[in-house]
């Protein structure tokens, strides 16, 4: 793999952010609301989300250079809800590129409540589609119904198990089996996407190619833990092979052994 490294980050285990925003403790507020069927709240979504997916195809196309390999099996389930679980390696990227895959289908995509204390982008989040994980049990219930809300709209849902952005990481890094409830308890199809990074020719920069999997399915005749594990496994293992695609090494990321 060749190496030309841009930044070195380093790191003590797979659960910390090496890149964290302003506001990184940023919590929702108590009157959060996850559904909502205001009015004048759908007209602005649909307007900022047409806005945003526009701007996203342009800034993928020609700024990250994201090439889609088998984004084609997506068009079978236009109809369907489904998840698709995603390595999370681009900071800004990951809000656009999920939008590409299948741009006939609206998307909601879990994210952790930090990101809406991000300055000016933050603040739309929500009307671009955010799903901000709650942090108490009350609102876990409100976040769920949510996400199958979503789900039963045939809209699909967009899940970094990895939760930490680690930017232009070239390996798969550990899910937890709590990530895969959803699919196991709204029965839908799931699909992966995984973003590899390729030289090119004429910038140190790389570009991007994301490769589009699935659909995957649990075993109903497994209760509830083993079909979210036997899902995670499904989806780590393709995800883990697809990685073997990374050709470009753009940052590097050094683990600090602790004693």
């Amino acid at each position: 793999m060749k190496k030309t490294y841009k930044k070195i980050y380093y790191y003590k285990n797979y659960n910390e952010d090496v890149v964290e925003s302003a506001n990184q403790n940023y919590e929702l507020p108590k009157d959060y609301i996850w559904i909502n069927n205001g009015i004048t709240y759908k007209i602005k979504s649909k307007i900022i989300y047409f806005i945003a997916k526009i701007f996203g195809y342009f800034y993928c196309k020609f700024g990250l250079k994201v090439k889609f390999v088998n984004n084609k099996i997506l068009r079978k389930y236009k109809n369907n809800g489904y998840f698709v679980y995603g390595n999370h390696t681009q900071v800004l990227g990951d809000v656009f590129i999920p939008s590409q895959i299948s741009r006939n289908k609206r998307i909601y995509t879990v994210v952790s409540p930090a990101n809406l204390g991000v300055k000016v982008i933050g603040k739309i989040l929500p009307e671009l589609g955010a799903l901000p994980i709650p942090s108490t049990i009350t609102e876990m219930k409100k976040f769920t119904d949510a996400i199958k809300y979503r789900i039963k709209e045939n809209k699909a849902v967009i899940i970094y198990p990895e939760a930490h952005v680690w930017p232009y990481y070239t390996k798969i890094r550990e899910f937890e089996n709590t990530s895969f409830k959803f699919p196991v308890e709204c029965n839908v199809p799931t699909f992966c996407m995984t973003t590899t990074y390729y030289r090119r020719k004429f910038s140190k920069k790389p570009g991007i190619k994301v490769y589009i999997d699935g659909p995957f399915f649990s075993d109903e005749q497994l209760n509830k833990k083993q079909r979210q594990e036997e899902l995670k496994n499904k989806i780590y293992n393709c995800m883990l092979e697809r990685s073997k695609n990374n050709n470009y090494e753009y940052v590097k990321y050094e683990k600090i052994e602790q004693d």
